[in-house]
């Protein structure tokens, strides 16, 4: 068989997504195109193609043959064209002096923005830092489509073999809900008084990271009960005082949605929360890129050894880390 003409890398984040969620109006979402628009481009890419890349019935949907060979050839075209998009990104913010910090919140944590930008430009006074703010539907806040030099963001990160990373906060996870809320009466909660209490959940695009704020490690394998997805701070605050659910939040960003009608509190059973700065695994020897995490790293450490209150020293590990 000839082909006419080559897949687009759209076609194949399409069929990609289809593949992995096995499910159109799922990948659809995941995608944010409708779901008739997407098995419209998938039945162009399998007339392309010549063959069927999905079998549908009213089971459900399935890989053919032909679409299980083309799966992981399809993978490594992708991530080889985010690679590709990100060196060019990288040499496009090199040529502007400018360095793209992703973030999905601000980091606020007793100024800690502020220092490492202080630092960083001392070493760099002619290099722009330009912050790029991202929604929670990107858990890597623009490091995985090349938006963003370096983000600061929360573990775990899809992909995680991708990027390397230096811990600025380790914080324990607090339980947030409504005032009028039952538990709000108590001082600490343990985790199983919020098992089955509806949580507030991330998007499904963020994949792990929405797992983790639902704690689904702790759940001894049963399914947490959604009241509600939210992709953002204002969002969360509407939500919990709506009384839509609770959610877990890190202790250093527990200011930004305990206004009125919101408490948080300390939750016995859960594991911390790490932030941390991350970039590119292939981007660590940038000079940029490896001057602003060393920056980083130098704050962090110095805000320990003065002994600092804020949060973002409290319980710290400082380290960077090659997954």
């Amino acid at each position: 068989m000839v082909m006419t003409s080559d897949a687009h890398v759209r076609d194949l984040r399409y069929f990609l997504a289809v593949a992995e969620e096995l499910h159109f109006t799922r990948a659809a979402e995941r995608l944010y195109v409708s779901q008739p628009a997407l098995s419209k481009q998938i039945r162009a890419l399998e007339r392309q193609l010549g063959t069927e890349l999905f079998r549908r019935d009213r089971r459900g949907v399935c890989l053919t043959e032909a679409g299980s060979a083309l799966l992981p050839h399809a993978r490594r075209v992708l991530d080889a064209w985010t690679e590709g998009a990100a060196a060019v990104a990288a040499v496009r913010a090199a040529r502007r002096g400018t360095l793209v910090v992703g973030m999905s919140t601000s980091p606020g944590r007793g100024g800690l923005l502020p220092a490492i930008r202080s630092r960083f430009t001392t070493a760099h006074p002619h290099v722009a830092v330009r912050l790029r703010q991202v929604g929670w539907d990107d858990p890597t806040a623009g490091l995985a489509d090349g938006g963003a030099d370096l983000a600061f963001v929360w573990l775990p990160l899809p992909g995680a073999h991708r990027y390397a990373w230096t811990v600025v906060a380790e914080e324990p996870r607090l339980a947030a809900l409504p005032a009028t809320h039952p538990l709000a009466a108590r001082a600490e909660l343990d985790f199983a008084d919020l098992a089955n209490e509806p949580f507030l959940a991330l998007p499904p695009s963020a994949g792990v990271l929405r797992e983790f704020w639902l704690a689904t490690a702790e759940r001894a394998g049963r399914a947490p009960r959604v009241g509600a997805e939210i992709s953002g701070t204002e969002e969360t605050y509407e939500a919990l005082v709506a009384g839509l659910g609770v959610c877990l939040v890190a202790a250093g960003n527990a200011p930004l949605i305990t206004l009125g009608g919101v408490v948080t509190r300390p939750v016995r059973g859960l594991s911390p929360s790490r932030y941390v700065l991350a970039w590119r695994r292939e981007d660590g020897e940038r000079a940029l890129v490896r001057d602003y995490a060393r920056a980083a790293r130098d704050v962090v450490a110095a805000g320990a050894r003065a002994g600092s209150a804020d949060s973002w020293t409290a319980s710290l590990r400082i380290a960077t880390v090659e997954p």
